[in-house]
């Protein structure tokens, strides 16, 4: 039984579970939305968030924190540079799911994850 754990499988190791959810987190803060299975769009929502909350408070340590969890200079000056500073009046709240319907292929649930 699963009590108490947390977190999607998505069928892989962890090594490539977390790369995969790297990469999806660097291109969600460089396009500001992507379009993805539903699933992995709410994976990654929590720690988006958790992200935006730490680059509010612009700092040498929350920048490294920043890095050791994105991996991409370019990415995290994007995002304490232009995303965190819409944010900072906003108390949490920050992305938003659009579902839209089923891929054709294997008709896995797709969604859209986007920064608000």
């Amino acid at each position: 039984m699963r009590h108490n754990k947390y977190g999607r499988k998505f069928s892989r190791p962890c090594g490539a579970r977390k790369a995969l959810l790297k990469g999806l987190l660097n291109s969600l803060f460089e396009h500001e939305k992507i379009q993805t299975t539903e699933a992995k769009a709410k994976a990654i929502r929590p720690l988006a968030e958790r992200l935006i909350t730490l680059a509010r408070n612009d700092t040498q340590a929350s920048r490294r924190l920043a890095f050791a969890r994105l991996g991409q200079k370019k990415v995290v000056k994007r995002l304490f540079d232009s995303i965190a500073p819409r944010y900072q009046e906003r108390k949490g709240g920050y992305t938003r799911i659009l579902h839209l319907g089923m891929r054709r292929g294997d008709a896995a649930k797709m969604a859209q994850i986007q920064l608000v």
